[in-house]
């Protein structure tokens, strides 16, 4: 019975096991057709989760049929044209990043001629002296005319400029003059030619007879008197305490219309000396800078019109008064 049983057993190994590797590798097949594993799967891996594929067209199965599987980290197909590694950010690429500003060109420069200047620093005459009354009308100049035109003159015209929204200058153009003209009426004779900035003092009482020079230190004023009478009256300034005007009673010795100092080599023009060095005469620094300054012991006189008509009605020998 054994010999048999194991004969019958072999007989049915040699017929069985054939059939139960078929059945096997059928099971096998069938078993990779429904967990979706691609070639190249290898054997007894079926534990492992499937790749899926990055060209996969079709929609991804279902939750019910692959319950196992992971989320993808492959590029999807959106994602084809991009590089696999993002280049990092540049910071102008920023969402948050301001708009880059196109650079304007630089205006180019004007062709045009600038206006044509009529008066500047160290101009004189007529139109000086209205240019001045016209702006001191306004508020501009804060002082008499004097027809010179200096710093102080300058700076008026400067502000001028300046509220009207002209080029800033100082001096009076084409442009400036008629804008001038436009804000300004014409100035009288006594605008144009006041006596004095200052009230005239009360005549010394050595000034009340003959033909006097009568200068007061007071009023800082000068009145060329002919018996008692102020037949004009100018501003002056003095010598500093270094280098004081005398006073006292003196006459015109000499008359020098265009002297200059051989000690300081400075213009004197119209100089009446009466004392020594010290002369009444024409002062363009007076006239620019007003009494911000001081003489070397003359009197200076910064009008000029008026010093030179003084000049010619004042003769050698003529009293000369200075006093407090």
């Amino acid at each position: 019975m054994t010999g048999r049983y194991m004969g019958a057993s072999g007989d049915v190994r040699r017929g069985a096991i054939p059939r139960a590797r078929l059945a096997a590798a059928s099971a096998l097949v069938l078993a990779t057709v429904a967990t979706g594993c691609g070639p190249g799967a290898a054997a007894g891996a079926s534990d492992a989760p499937p790749p899926v594929r990055a060209t996969q067209a079709a929609a991804p199965p279902s939750p019910t049929n692959s319950p196992t599987n992971p989320p993808t980290a492959s590029p999807t197909a959106s994602d084809d044209a991009k590089p696999r590694t993002a280049p990092p950010r540049s910071p102008s690429a920023s969402s948050t990043a301001p708009a880059p500003v196109t650079a304007r060109p630089a205006p180019e420069p004007s062709t045009a001629p600038p206006p044509r200047v009529l008066m500047r620093i160290g101009s004189e005459g007529g139109q000086v002296r209205e240019l001045q009354a016209r702006l001191r009308e306004i508020g501009h100049f804060g002082r008499n005319p004097t027809g010179y035109y200096g710093t102080v003159t300058a700076d008026a015209v400067r502000s001028f400029q300046e509220k009207r929204r002209l080029p800033t200058t100082g001096s009076a153009d084409v442009v400036t003059w008629q804008r001038l003209l436009a804000v300004s009426r014409v100035p009288t004779a006594a605008e144009l030619n006041p006596p004095t900035e200052r009230p005239v003092a009360a005549p010394d009482e050595r000034c009340l007879k003959g033909r006097v020079l009568c200068i007061s230190k007071t009023s800082r004023t000068l009145a060329w008197m002919i018996d008692g009478k102020v037949v004009s009256a100018m501003d002056v300034r003095f010598g500093s305490q270094y280098t004081p005007t005398r006073e006292g009673t003196f006459s015109v010795f000499w008359k020098s219309r265009d002297h200059v100092s051989t000690l300081y080599d400075t213009p004197m023009p119209y100089a009446l000396f009466f004392s020594g060095g010290q002369a009444v005469h024409y002062s363009a620094d007076f006239a620019a800078n007003g009494y911000g300054g001081a003489s070397h012991g003359c009197v200076n006189v910064r009008d000029k019109q008026k010093v030179a008509a003084l000049f010619d009605q004042v003769k050698n020998g003529d009293k000369v008064v200075v006093y407090w």
